[in-house]
């Protein structure tokens, strides 16, 4: 996707300052770039350490404000909320007895006062892959179950890694450490983010596995670019044809992103639309790559040649890393439809009696799975329809406990105590606005950029219209949240400006960004209370619900 806009803005390398360059060499009128904020900042990192403590810095604090943040009072409150219910128990089960198992009535309060054994051994029906629940097993092992901390541990670390690789792309795609530190920020900060990392679902492991593949997708980008460019390189030296272009096998990138997106779907089913998205967008890279270097038959060449080479490295390892996290199923007995395939009613016959029985049970229990999926349509009091989905129209609750005055330390007449999954408005609805803007941008200027950010987008969130019969709901969307916050930072970096621009432009772009960032700091330390169910006056906690449906 080649660019055709007249510059690239989004190039800004921090605050520098360019002054005093001439825009008409007949003449002594001289326009002043850059800003007194670029000034400033030349001065701060003139040497070669300073500019180090920089580049590190600055995403190193951003950590630090997302770890306080998700770290914060995590224990509380110290019992099961939400879908917890679900996957801390089959987690736990899972960790001990290598499958799901089943709970007796009132489970949850026996596992909230500490009685996390309560379960018993008839494997249960579980609608998602087996990935998130190891890792959520795995920090009740370590800090043992009795701890509410150890419930939740996991994700927290899931999402301090998204914060991380959102940094890590962000100045690879940007090659700015203030864009990169800006969208840390944006994400380490964002209400959506911050409920996801604090309850134990499974959600932000899809959202990391899915960053981690995009990384991979944005360096294979380079990489087979120029191995295409020494292949026709080569070729052309010794006089052979270019004409259909190269089957690139070895795009070690490529294999790694084949990789993270089959361990998303090890999570959730909907790391398969990432796989699927990026395939398709790997393969119209090469094309386009193609016709720019030349080659004559480009898409053809591409669909025909590369397009199956590019299936092989990244399917088949997707597959077995989906199928490794199954292991546990194949190898205990005791699993959900572990034998189902074993009754002679239900075996496979004719040409597909050789397939193991274990295989056939598998694929039977992946079938059952599959219809569940797409048919869950109960309704639930807090369900978002996909379509209002980028507005925020309806967050999910996710625990809420009243009290009166003088029970549970309420110092007021009414208190509240919220987790709701709401994202912190000036972010989303801004972000919202970018990825609507850079839509129009990519129709009229085609920057890879652009739309590498937007494909991450249209894999996360678009496969969801399919489901508008589904009950689904609004925190599905921290999946692709990272790429509403690239698509937000990007837009920012073209408003910021360049250090070139005049003067005025340059010092507006850095006013307004740096209102803008306020801004949103101060809205997430408003809402962070009701993203961490601390008690408030129900007076004050009402404020924060500005459309009706946020009640």
């Amino acid at each position: 996707m080649t660019s055709q806009a007249p510059e690239d803005t989004t190039g800004n390398d921090e605050f520098s300052v360019i002054v005093g360059t001439p825009i008409a060499p007949r003449t002594k009128t001289v326009v002043r770039r850059g800003s007194r904020f670029d000034d400033w900042f030349l001065m701060l990192t003139r040497t070669t350490a300073r500019r180090r403590v920089w580049n590190w810095g600055a995403p190193a604090i951003v950590l630090v404000i997302a770890a306080v943040a998700r770290l914060w009072n995590l224990g509380s409150p110290a019992s099961l909320v939400f879908d917890e219910t679900f996957y801390v128990k089959d987690s736990w089960t899972l960790w001990n007895l290598g499958y799901s198992a089943g709970w007796p009535e009132g489970a949850d309060a026996l596992f909230n006062s500490g009685d996390v054994n309560s379960y018993n051994n008839d494997a249960s029906f579980v609608v998602h892959p087996q990935l998130g629940k190891i890792f959520i097993g795995l920090g009740m092992w370590a800090l043992g179950p009795e701890n509410p901390v150890s419930w939740r541990i996991a994700t927290v670390i899931a999402g301090l890694i998204g914060v991380v690789l959102i940094m890590v792309i962000a100045k690879k795609l940007f090659r700015s450490t203030l864009l990169a530190t800006l969208a840390g920020l944006l994400f380490a900060i964002d209400g959506n983010a911050i409920v996801m990392s604090r309850v134990a679902l499974l959600d932000n492991f899809v959202m990391m596995f899915a960053l981690i593949g995009f990384y991979f997708i944005l360096l294979d980008r380079g990489w087979s670019e120029r191995r295409l460019r020494r292949w026709i390189e080569y070729r052309e030296t010794d006089g052979k044809s270019t004409d259909w272009g190269p089957a690139l096998w070895w795009r070690p990138w490529l294999i790694a992103a084949g990789l993270a997106f089959g361990l998303a779907s090890g999570v959730k089913w909907n790391g398969l639309y990432f796989l699927a998205a990026f395939a398709v967008y790997a393969l119209v890279v090469d094309a386009l790559a193609r016709r720019r270097a030349g080659v004559h038959f480009w898409l053809t060449g591409t669909i025909f040649k590369q397009g199956p080479v590019s299936f092989l490295l990244m399917v088949p390892i997707a597959i077995a890393a989906y199928l490794t996290t199954w292991i546990s199923w194949f190898t205990s007995n005791s699993s959900y439809d572990r034998h189902w395939a074993d009754a002679e009613a239900n075996a496979w016959t004719g040409a597909l009696s050789w397939v193991p029985t274990s295989i056939q049970s598998f694929l039977h229990y992946e079938q059952s799975v599959y219809n569940y999926n797409i048919g869950e349509s109960r309704p639930h009091p807090y369900q978002a329809n996909p379509l209002t989905w980028l507005f925020m129209v309806r967050p999910t609750s996710m625990y809420y406990q009243g009290a009166e005055k003088g029970v549970d330390g309420c110092t007021f007449d009414t208190c509240g105590a919220s987790i709701t999954g709401l994202a912190n408005p000036l972010i989303w609805w801004a972000g919202t606005a970018a990825i609507l803007y850079l839509v129009y941008r990519l129709a009229r200027y085609r920057e890879w950029k652009v739309g590498l950010i937007l494909m991450g987008i249209v894999a996360g969130y678009v496969p969801w219209l399919m489901y508008l019969h589904r009950t689904v709901f609004q925190f599905y969307t921290i999946a692709f949240e990272p790429f509403l916050i690239l698509a937000l930072v990007l837009v920012i970096g073209i408003q910021l400006g360049r250090r070139r621009d005049p003067r005025r432009r340059r010092t507006t772009g850095i006013i307004v960004t740096g209102v803008f960032t306020l801004v949103a700091i101060v809205l997430s330390a408003y809402f962070y209370p009701l993203w961490t169910g601390m008690q408030l006056d129900y007076a004050y906690l009402s404020s924060h619900w500005w459309l009706p449906t946020w009640i």
